[in-house]
């Protein structure tokens, strides 16, 4: 399936489309309005990533012109605006969904994975590691025994991330990008914090270090 990202924020574009590359999603970016237009017409997308504040066309203009011309395409809108009228502008325009930044790809991913489940091509929810199963759509953990791990919010995002990449290795720095949010300027360090969490609850072996290259989830036992 193929994603239209539309944002004139170079890195953040980029990030995004990383992420669902990971995900098994091909993607096409643009950062203006009009090749957004244009292109959102030519290809058929899955969905579509649409900033509010670009050059051109602005994302309400955009959707707006989109849902006028007979394209129903899921529109997943993202802005750095604060309000609930802003919010209330892009549901009238025809998004199907809202997003502030800062946010996280791994929240990112949920919304997308929740916009594309409403159509004929629903998202796989569940990722089974060792004796971990992880059920995505509804945030939980399930060990092989059958016992459910209760988890915060942050933690599941850590968890779903490693499922996600297992059996790779997955660097520090990607899973700040990808629970914290590309722009976290926060300690580092906050990682090992998560992992430590996540080993307490999962057990030790369910997450492996490895030294200088970063984090594997093996499922231990469970």
């Amino acid at each position: 399936m193929r994603i239209l990202v539309v944002d004139d924020e170079v890195r953040l574009a980029r990030s995004v489309a990383r992420a669902l590359n990971a995900e098994g999603f091909d993607t096409d970016i643009v950062h203006n309005g009009t090749d957004a237009l244009w292109q959102a017409n030519e290809v058929d997308y899955g969905a579509i990533i649409l900033d509010i504040m670009l050059p051109g066309k602005n994302g309400y203009e955009v959707c707006r012109d989109l849902r006028a011309e007979g394209n129903d395409t899921p529109i997943l809108m993202l802005t750095a605006k604060v309000g609930e009228y802003d919010e209330a502008e892009a549901f009238d325009t025809g998004a199907d969904d809202y997003l502030r930044k800062p946010f996280s790809l791994v929240v990112l991913l949920a919304r997308l994975r929740s916009l594309l489940r409403r159509g004929p091509v629903p998202a796989t929810d569940e990722l089974v590691v060792g004796g971990l199963t992880i059920d995505r759509g509804q945030l939980a953990c399930v060990r092989a025994d059958g016992g459910r791990v209760e988890l915060t919010p942050r933690e599941f995002a850590v968890l779903e991330y490693l499922a996600r990449r297992a059996p790779d290795v997955v660097a520090k720095q990607a899973l700040i990008d990808a629970v914290w949010g590309y722009d976290f300027d926060g300690d580092p360090n906050i990682v090992e914090v998560y992992v430590g969490y996540l080993r307490r609850k999962l057990g030790r072996d369910a997450v492996r270090t490895v030294r200088n290259v970063g984090y594997q989830l093996t499922g231990g036992d469970a």
